[in-house]
């Protein structure tokens, strides 16, 4: 059993450069063996997310340190506070998500291991289905996945949470039990009593596991005919999507479903895509050629093609210094001056602009483009041609969905 555990650990490093792998760990069972079985394949850094939740939380993060000390592992603590906003468990997973990557490129980390188990991958499975997700959803976790500029495994995936207590009992390791993990206030508590439920019917976190793995394929079945219709039919302009109207009309709804939904997520600059309802309002809007805003984006049918633009609602007070990014998909390189900031290039703009249209992008498209201003002073629109020191650049990256496949 233990055998099997270093073998997947062993497969998911293998081939690492020395320093480019860290490792999650919060002290509890699955992270702490994941991190002694690591230990054994060179050298990493471990981190801990404090999402000062629980008083015990700081200490159970100075006991990891002790035993990274122990192994010679350097080992850093992050801290996090909820505002409040939104669903706990979702901000404290995006938060801490965002802490490592902001931890990691410093370091030179490229890859950050996670202690995700099968049990891990049923929970969501459950969870996933409660909400009557699709083929997505339903394919779980990946082994591997990359995201924030990092490329996030999952070395134990494929074991049971009791494979991993029962390595670090063989060897005498310790590890804490975190209360919540039983406190059914908690989603993923009451979805891991619900397969305590279901076992007897056979259906157990391992059967599970296997038919969202089964998603998983059919899932890149469906992304693999997605990339085939954006690398046939589809670029980007002036950081719109634009694709032939009848190439996308003639795919199954499916696939014109995870188009749409990915450009939109792209165009936005967005974690997540729309969800279901308002994509099959678009797709309607589509299909009887009405202009549509969705997403924070604009989509509109013109002369055969369908462009999928930035609103420029949803970007009118998005501001940021200058030189820099904005807008999460845009750099504006040109010269250092005091006061200057990114702000869209807007009505007020373009009324600034000379020459607006020898750009040839439509003005839904040019209000939400980056603009340099000082003030209320329009200082360059480089997409809109003016500014010759200036330069915007899409600054996307590789894990966008859309940026694996489509050609800038």
């Amino acid at each position: 059993m233990s055998a099997s555990l270093s073998e997947s650990v062993a497969q998911a490093v293998r081939g690492l450069a020395p320093g480019a792998l860290g490792v999650a760990v919060s002290g509890g069972g699955d992270s702490m063996a994941l991190l002694h079985l690591l230990a054994a394949h060179g050298p990493l850094r471990a981190v801990t997310v404090d999402h000062g939740l629980r008083p015990e939380a700081a200490r159970e993060a100075a006991l990891v340190g002790e035993i990274c000390a122990g192994l010679g592992m350097p080992h850093d603590v992050l801290r996090w506070h909820w505002d409040g906003q939104g669903n706990l468990q979702d901000s404290a997973r995006r938060a801490r998500r965002r802490l490592i990557a902001d931890w990691a490129a410093p370091l030179g980390i490229t890859h950050v291991a996670l202690a995700h188990t099968a049990d891990d991958q049923a929970e969501t499975f459950l969870m996933r289905l409660a909400r009557e997700a699709g083929v997505d959803g339903l394919s779980g976790m990946a082994a591997e996945t990359r995201s924030q500029g990092l490329t996030w495994l999952r070395p134990v995936l494929a074991h049971r949470r009791q494979e991993l207590r029962d390595y670090l009992r063989a060897r005498g390791l310790s590890w804490v039990e975190d209360p919540s993990n039983e406190n059914p206030r908690f989603e993923r508590v009451r979805a891991r009593q619900a397969l305590a439920a279901l076992a007897p019917l056979g259906i157990g976190a391992g059967t599970l596991a296997r038919v969202a793995a089964q998603m998983a394929e059919a899932r890149a079945a469906l992304e693999a005919q997605v990339s085939a219709l954006v690398e046939g039919h589809a670029r980007v302009e002036a950081g719109d999507v634009v694709i032939d109207a009848a190439a996308l009309a003639a795919e199954p709804a499916e696939i014109r479903r995870r188009f749409l939904a990915q450009a939109l997520r792209w165009v936005a600059s967005a974690d997540y895509g729309p969800r279901r309802a308002a994509l099959a309002r678009l797709m309607a809007d589509i299909a009887a050629a009405r202009p549509a805003t969705v997403h924070g984006c604009l989509v509109r049918p013109a002369r055969g093609r369908l462009r999928i633009a930035r609103e420029y609602n949803a970007v009118a007070g998005t501001r940021a210094p200058a030189p820099g990014r904005w807008d999460g998909r845009w750099r504006l390189d040109g010269p250092e001056t005091p006061g200057l900031e990114i702000r869209a290039l807007g009505p007020e703009g373009l009324a600034q602009c000379p020459d607006p249209r020898a750009s040839g992008l439509p003005r839904g498209t040019l209000l939400a483009t980056p603009a340099v201003w000082d003030g209320d002073r329009l200082v360059a629109a480089p997409l809109a041609g003016m500014g010759e020191n200036w330069r915007a650049v899409l600054s996307v990256p590789h894990d966008s969905p859309l940026a694996r496949v489509i050609s800038h």
